[in-house]
């Protein structure tokens, strides 16, 4: 609790910095909603980091999603987890720290069935799937990562 006493208050610092034109004076009421608001998304995981583009601090690597399947192996901050795209109705699976920086996707079988489950690849780390086309076919078990070598089909 301290420690993110500590930090609010350097937020606060920051902010009156940035906007010394308009001058601002910070209230324990200002300081009482900044860290309710942080509070609520901060976890064991999350740390405060400045962004230079939104010229503000953000929590990162916070709010793990429930649904998420495994660790991401590539920014081992979020969570690989099964996205639908709005734009294109099309399902892939991708890194839920995608807004921090993390581009690690993969897309899915568009039409049939998919069983995602939280076991991981043992040569990429990424999470297995089950799927198939139809029901009469049989489910088949592979990562569901393209490049991953145990997917290759010899």
């Amino acid at each position: 609790m301290i420690l993110l006493k500590d930090q609010v208050t350097q937020i606060a610092v920051v902010k009156k910095r940035l906007d010394s034109r308009n001058s601002i004076k910070i209230t324990k009421k200002d300081i009482g909603k900044i860290q309710s608001e942080v509070r609520q998304y901060y976890d064991k995981n999350g740390y405060l980091s400045w962004s230079e583009k939104k010229r503000k601090y953000v929590i990162l690597g916070t709010n793990t999603p429930v649904n998420g399947l495994v660790e991401c192996p590539d920014c081992r901050i979020g969570k690989l987890l099964i996205i639908r795209s709005r734009q294109t109705k099309k399902r892939f699976i991708g890194c839920s720290n995608y807004y921090n920086g993390c581009r690690a996707s993969s897309p899915l079988i568009q039409r049939g069935m998919i069983c995602a489950t939280k076991i991981s690849c043992k040569i990429c780390f990424w999470p297995i799937i089950l799927q198939r086309y139809s029901r009469k076919q049989k489910w088949a078990r592979q990562c569901s990562n393209m490049r991953c070598p145990s997917r290759v089909k010899s």
